[in-house]
Formats: structure tokens, C-alpha cells, sequence
């Protein structure tokens, strides 16, 4: 099972989860708003080299613009930055999905076909 810390309302949540869903992939889907991955999360996702810190901003929403964004992210320190993402789930592209291990950011067909492509092998095995 993976965690798909998503919105509701974003189109771009509905058309990751209902790929996901199509392969035949069980999410634990958590409400990125209201319940945004920790800072030791989001660390982890850094550190496993698979994004950027700046690639994990929504720089579309409202939130980034308020926050000036744009100039905080060459400002701040990473330690400041994760803050922020960990406290201010709006401001986190969305969805993130994960194992634990593995991450994919937004909706990017290609890399969620990269990245979950063995689960969703090992779920129609199991049909």
C-alpha cells in the first residue's frame, strides 16, 4: 500500500489517484492540507535524490505567492524551507505519493509509470 497525500479539489490529485486506482494500486490517501507529510518526510524525500527541495513547492498556489515564495526560496535554509512545507501543506505540490522509499511529486505519467510500475505488476498478479 502507498500514501497519497493529496486534495480533493486538485484536478491533478484526481488524475494520479485514478491512475494509480487503474493499476490496481490500494492508497492510503491523506489530505495534504490539513495533514501535510512531517519535516522528516519531507527530508527523506530529498535525500533519496529523487526531487529537488524547490521541485516540492507548489509554486502555482495562492499560499507560495503570499509567502513570496519566489524570494524566500533563495533566502531561507533547507532546515527553514522544510519547516514551512511541513507546517503549510498548501504550499506542497501535490500529490505526493510514497512507500516510504519511493516518491513521485505531482502528476508526471512517465515517472509514476517508472516508479509504480511494480506495484501495480505485483497487484494484477494477484487477481
Amino acid at each position: 500500500m502507498v500514501t497519497f497525500y493529496g486534495y480533493a479539489k486538485c484536478s491533478t490529485c484526481r488524475k494520479a489517484k485514478a491512475y494509480l486506482t487503474a493499476q490496481g494500486i490500494v492508497v492510503r490517501e491523506i489530505d495534504i492540507t490539513t495533514h501535510p507529510p512531517s519535516k522528516a518526510q519531507l527530508q527523506a524525500m530529498v535525500e533519496s535524490g529523487a526531487y529537488h527541495l524547490p521541485e516540492l513547492f507548489n509554486r502555482s498556489g495562492e499560499l507560495y505567492r503570499q509567502f513570496n515564495m519566489k524570494t524566500r526560496l533563495r533566502e531561507l535554509d533547507s532546515g527553514a524551507l522544510l519547516d514551512l512545507l511541513a507546517r503549510h501543506g498548501r504550499l506542497i505540490k501535490r500529490p505526493i505519493v510514497t512507500d516510504g522509499t519511493r516518491y513521485t511529486v505531482g502528476f508526471d505519467l512517465v515517472r509514476m509509470r517508472q516508479v509504480w510500475a511494480h506495484d501495480a505488476m505485483r497487484a494484477h498478479e494477484s487477481f
